[in-house]
């Protein structure tokens, strides 16, 4: 079975923050995201594979018998788009992308251009309630 490229590594997020971002915004994004997550997730922030900031961590196992960690919240200052990792993509989840604002959403990720196109206060709600809902199935 292939190994997944998202393991925790320990190179420096600060670090990657700015030799990764390439505009003073999204560098500045990047930092408030590290607070905001931090906060709610009560971790540190730590980098995930090349490019993903994860915050805590959980053991997934599919029932096709393919498993690994993954953190339990992240994002991604990605150069089209900062990419949040706190959705479930799950249909009894969708309320929670109400009014969240300016976004466009993959399966379970959301692609902002900037933080403040998002309702702050709803990004924390939908953080918490995925957080729960991980710790919920996978303990």
């Amino acid at each position: 079975m292939a190994k997944t490229k998202t393991a925790e590594t320990t190179k420096d997020v600060f670090e990657f923050i700015q030799e990764f971002t390439e505009s003073e915004q999204k560098r500045q994004d990047s930092y408030e995201l590290v607070k905001l997550m931090e906060k709610i997730s009560g971790h540190k922030a730590k980098m995930w594979g090349p490019s993903i900031i994860g915050f805590g961590s959980y053991h997934y196992k599919y029932a096709s018998g393919h498993e690994g960690d993954a953190p339990l919240l992240g994002f991604s200052p990605r150069k089209a788009a900062i990419s949040l990792y706190v959705y479930t993509g799950l249909p009894e989840h969708e309320y929670l992308l109400k009014d969240l604002g300016k976004y466009k959403i993959g399966k379970v990720c959301i692609y902002i251009k900037k933080l403040s196109d998002i309702d702050r206060d709803r990004l924390i709600n939908l953080a918490e309630k995925s957080m729960e809902y991980v710790k919920e199935i996978y303990g």
